[in-house]
């Protein structure tokens, strides 16, 4: 057999219901992709009839190529992606392509041939190549029968202008939309196991993650601080996350728990914590908080405490986690790779001078007067300046500067 050049055929929904936009989201995932696939043999990424194709060097061995391809999948914005092979726009070639694609599509029973073609200057229809070409793999694998509806496996035959492109090997992709196509937002990131989902789910959205780490440090250990950095290397594989802010909280913690009533601290640190997310997400041009709270969870997530935090900001407060529970969220962390990081033990904000009994219903005029008193303004400029950069691999978030 000839070898022919190898490729991962990008296959995109959502993007492809755009209308006069779709190019711009078309090149935003073209340049994730680039970026996110700098170590492996790419010669090129380019559209081809509503799909993105990226060719691999010729040569490149089949373990790289699906490698590559468990990469695209996990990228924002990939439906799907498929492993095969380029080649001229000849039926004998499709057939040794497609013979190629079926060998490392793994066990089955059961296949079919589904061909097109772009241009009709090439002679053969689409009906005719199914035939050919599943009748000629059909020979080669004479043990897998050939299946029209539901088959195990589905080699996919595309004509083009100057080409032709064969696979069968194909996974799903987690769908959603191209990190950098919806703006930025600040997440509250802290080193458990829902903030980092919410973070996910929100770059699958299209929006660039800014985090904000809110560390005990003074009162506590950094360990947290290195928890949250091993989850945003995680989320940085798929260029998900582009800086985390650390801020030193535990002095106010501190002076928050030795001046309010002990039954309101937790929504004043959490007030206060929104403050100074919305200051940085003012530095960053960013439109809105991303937290990862669920309705009912714990004591600072009920209705009436959701709204005393909101009324604390002006920006839209995203949490795409309010109606999911515990174990959903559990399963979404072992899905995106951060839940065995999240559950290891750190002392950090969130476990520091917590009240025995937090108020699950509180009302805003008496939230209000808690925190007249505090110096929360001067808290909020001095902890935004305190707040310490920490930058990662994000394509969408464009050139980037170290803060001083």
């Amino acid at each position: 057999m000839a070898e022919y050049q190898r490729i991962c055929l990008v296959h995109y929904h959502e993007i492809g219901l755009k209308g006069h936009n779709r190019a711009a989201f078309e090149q935003r995932l073209l340049k994730n992709l680039e970026a996110l696939l700098a170590p492996f043999p790419v010669v090129t990424i380019h559209r081809i009839s509503g799909r993105l194709c990226v060719f691999l060097k010729e040569g490149t061995d089949s373990a790289v190529a699906l490698e590559a391809a468990a990469v695209i999948a996990k990228v924002p914005g990939v439906a799907r992606v498929s492993c095969g092979y380029k080649c001229e726009r000849d039926l004998d070639q499709m057939v040794e392509a497609g013979i190629a694609a079926m060998s490392e599509a793994g066990p089955a029973e059961s296949f079919k041939v589904h061909a097109r073609r772009s241009h009709t200057d090439f002679p053969v229809g689409s009906l005719e190549m199914n035939r050919i070409v599943g009748g000629r793999i059909s020979d080669a694998f004479p043990q897998v029968a050939v299946k029209m509806k539901d088959p195990d496996v589905t080699v996919g035959v595309e004509v083009v202008q100057n080409a032709a492109y064969v696979y069968a090997r194909s996974e799903p992709g987690i769908g959603g939309l191209p990190v950098g196509s919806s703006g930025r937002v600040v997440s509250l990131l802290s080193s458990g196991i829902d903030s980092p989902v919410a973070s996910w789910k929100m770059a699958r959205r299209g929006a660039v993650v800014i985090g904000v780490h809110f560390s005990g440090r003074p009162q506590t250990s950094d360990a947290s601080e290195w928890l949250v950095d091993d989850i945003a290397r995680v989320l940085e594989k798929t260029g998900c996350i582009a800086r985390v802010y650390v801020v030193p909280f535990g002095d106010c913690q501190r002076e928050i728990a030795l001046a309010a009533p002990p039954s309101l601290r937790v929504i004043l640190y959490r007030r206060l914590m929104f403050k100074v997310a919305e200051e940085l997400a003012r530095r960053e041009k960013a439109g809105a908080l991303v937290t990862g709270e669920s309705l009912g969870q714990v004591a600072s997530q009920t209705l009436d405490n959701i709204r005393c935090t909101d009324a604390a900001v002006d920006l839209p407060v995203f949490r795409p986690l309010i109606g999911t529970d515990k174990l959903e969220i559990i399963h979404e962390a072992e899905r995106l790779g951060t839940f065995e990081i999240s559950s290891q033990d750190a002392p950090d904000c969130c476990t520091l001078f917590m009240p025995r009994s937090p108020e699950t219903h509180a009302k805003l005029p008496d939230v209000l007067a808690a925190e007249e008193g505090l110096p929360i303004e001067r808290w909020v400029s001095e902890l935004a300046d305190a707040a310490e950069p920490h930058d990662y691999a994000c394509p969408a978030f464009g050139k980037r500067k170290k803060d001083a």
